[in-house]
């Protein structure tokens, strides 16, 4: 208690000091001002008119400056006697007469001392304007920026209830050209284009067009760019906004940017609203640890108000996006309000040629690059992965100083995406190398023999992330369902690298965990959801997590321990039976593992093309010296031997890339 005492001690000082500061800042100038007109001026000598007088006819007089001040008939002089230092001078105030002034002038001839008169400022009219008004201007301007700084600490509470709804200029800009791959989504849209542009054709019939459109899909689909889209085609303003932006720590406030955002929104009509991440201010009511929220519920219910009371004839659309639908209050998914749902899925193999026609626009790749190939290799890539790839492929060519983008980088660029940068620096064993390179020819193997298996694109054993090599498959075909078998033949090539460890080193390492990872969790789905088992067409299991917890915290089990039993040995059954149908064909093609394992060994890295020559040949293609990267480690060394690249035989291959290359 006492310690928090002290911390909120500590800050109201803070604050104090913070207030002070500007206030000591004042009286330090002051009494610099002080100091500099009173303290400073002990040299100077106030005279009384018998004194000057006296002075003046002693012949002491050294010098003499006269200001006529007409308006107080008197001359203010200001000189120096003989006797004084450099820096003292005499001040007096005379009657202004010509008597005063002969004498002087009489003197000045006689003495032979400098005199200088200067007529009277006060005559000056601006002179007097400026001396007399311009210090209280300065002190209004000073004062008005002094409370105006300190009162802009407090000026973001007068506005807590604004809407932070943003109006996008530049989304005029984006129309359905820029959206590839999402065909279906599009036509589902296009009635709100019709609407905004021509409400009067749907009020003619009596139709309703949907007052909300909820976009929900995995991330990086494109539910933003197909808001943006609408409202470029329909040529709207577009208003944007986060969920969060609603959500503050004090109750009302959300609520209050509501009906902000709504009341801009009825001025500009037509128009469209879009608010992103609507998961983070639409969550179910009352639900998860600990109760409900106010704030965000009273946002919420000021949401479903306003969608639900201002008329199809107003002309406001609402485009909601998520990533999250299951979590969402179901009053918002009524009639009414959002009632209109678009899924917008990862591209199928056409969207994402599409998808990279789009992206590929500002890019030089080389010939013989076809965006179908690229299209075929890159399953459950998202719209976003496909940009990033072509824009990492573009990064790397630029970086190895190319003037267009070849197939080596896009593959790099592939595997960037999935597994993270390669660690090219990292020291393997010989003996972990080979652990590897078996290992990873097991899956191949696998791959290669199963005939509903996926087509192996790439095998390497170059570390990437947490993974000491890795097998990229993709499917020969993309299917909307599997069947018994293809889940079977799945669970099978995700066991052939421990089978090949088991049959090529009688040992077994922890290289194969994250398969194993996956191959439970496709048989346990086989088993409880699926209904793939002896246990028959019975789903024992469904995702239903806490919405404030995550939906895959936990799950609906509808079944005894007795059934636990059974679904745990049916799983078991699962993967012993395709433990062993894996370990069978590793056996049968012992001298293939060998030639994938060895050729991997030698040359780190092998493409489709590559594996798909050595399988049919039993060797690799002739060499071309001209293109470093596909050359084996052995014929790197002797390139590097032969322009004397120092410690050559002790460098991995892509260290004698960077030496060659140099």
């Amino acid at each position: 208690m006492n310690k928090k005492n002290n911390n909120t001690n500590g800050i109201d000082k803070k604050i104090l000091r913070k207030g002070l500061l500007p206030y000591l800042f004042i009286a330090l100038i002051m009494l610099f001002v002080y100091y500099y007109f009173n303290v400073n001026n002990t040299d100077r000598h106030d005279f009384t008119y018998d004194q000057f007088m006296e002075n003046l006819d002693g012949d002491k007089i050294k010098e003499i400056e006269i200001v006529t001040k007409g308006s107080s008939y008197v001359y203010e002089v200001k000189g120096s006697l003989e006797s004084y230092k450099e820096d003292e001078y005499f001040e007096v105030r005379l009657p202004l007469s010509d008597e005063v002034m002969k004498k002087i002038v009489e003197a000045s001839d006689a003495q032979d001392f400098e005199l200088t008169v200067y007529p009277d400022p006060e005559a000056n009219t601006w002179l007097i304007v400026l001396v007399n008004f311009l210090p209280i201007a300065l002190l209004i301007v000073f004062a008005f920026w002094f409370f105006n700084k300190q009162m802009a600490g407090n000026k973001s509470s007068l506005d807590f209830g604004k809407s932070r709804a943003r109006l996008d200029n530049d989304s005029n800009k984006v129309t359905f050209k820029d959206v590839a791959g999402l065909k279906e989504e599009k036509e589902e849209v296009k009635e709100l284009i019709d609407f905004l542009k021509n409400p009067k054709k749907f009020q003619k019939l009596g139709a309703r067009i949907p007052k909300g459109v909820l976009l929900f899909g995995p991330p990086g689909t494109g539910k933003t760019l197909l808001a943006k889209a609408v409202a470029g085609e329909a040529d709207v303003p577009f208003y944007f906004i986060s969920g969060s932006d609603f959500v503050e720590l004090f109750v009302g406030v959300g609520a209050s940017r509501v009906r902000d955002m709504f009341k801009e929104a009825k001025r500009n009509a037509p128009c469209l609203i879009f608010i992103d991440e609507i998961d983070a201010v639409g969550r179910q009511r009352g639900s998860g640890i600990g109760g409900g929220h106010d704030e965000r519920e009273q946002t919420l219910n000021q949401l479903l108000t306003e969608m639900d009371g201002f008329g199809a004839n107003e002309g406001i659309i609402i485009i909601a996006a998520t990533n999250r639908p299951d979590v969402l209050d179901p009053a918002l998914l009524r009639p009414g309000r959002f009632d209109r749902q678009v899924t917008v899925n990862l591209p199928d193999v056409r969207g994402r040629e599409e998808i990279l026609a789009v992206h590929a626009k500002n890019k030089i790749l080389a010939e013989g690059i076809t965006l179908e190939n690229l299209a075929k290799r890159t399953p459950g890539f998202s719209g976003a992965d496909l940009e990033n790839l072509l824009n990492e492929a573009a990064l790397l060519a630029v970086r190895r100083n190319k003037n267009e983008i070849s197939m080596s980088e896009i593959d790099e660029a592939t595997d960037r995406v999935l597994m993270g940068p390669a660690k090219v620096s990292h020291k393997y064993t010989e003996n972990d190398r080979k652990l590897v390179a078996y290992h990873e020819a097991g899956h191949a193997v696998i791959g290669l023999k199963l005939k509903s298996a996926s087509d192996v694109q790439k095998v390497t054993i170059i570390p990437r992330g947490s993974a000491g090599g890795y097998n990229m498959m993709v499917p020969t075909e993309e299917k909307l369902c599997s069947t018994k078998s293809d889940l079977l033949e799945e669970i099978t090539g995700l066991l052939g690298g421990r089978s090949a460890e088991e049959i090529t080193f009688g040992e077994i390492t922890t290289g194969a965990h994250n398969d194993f990872e996956k191959a439970t969790k496709i048989a346990r789905a086989m088993v409880t959801e699926y209904g793939m088992s002896d246990l028959g067409p019975l789903q024992f299991e469904q995702q239903s997590g806490s919405v404030f917890l995550g939906r895959d915290y936990t799950k609906n089990q509808h079944f005894s321990n007795e059934v636990a039993n059974e679904i745990d040995m049916e799983m078991r059954k699962i993967i012993n039976e395709c433990h062993k149908n894996a370990k069978d064909i590793i056996k049968k093609n012992k001298d293939l593992l060998k030639l994938i394992a060895e050729t991997l060994l030698e040359y780190e890295t092998l493409t489709k093309e590559q594996i798909d020559y050595l399988v049919e040949n039993g060797h690799m293609p002739e060499e071309d010296e001209s293109n470093l990267e596909s050359l084996s480690i052995t014929k790197l060394k002797e390139i590097a031997k032969a322009k004397g690249v120092k410690n050559y035989s002790k460098m991995n291959k892509a260290e004698l890339l960077k030496e060659l290359d140099s």
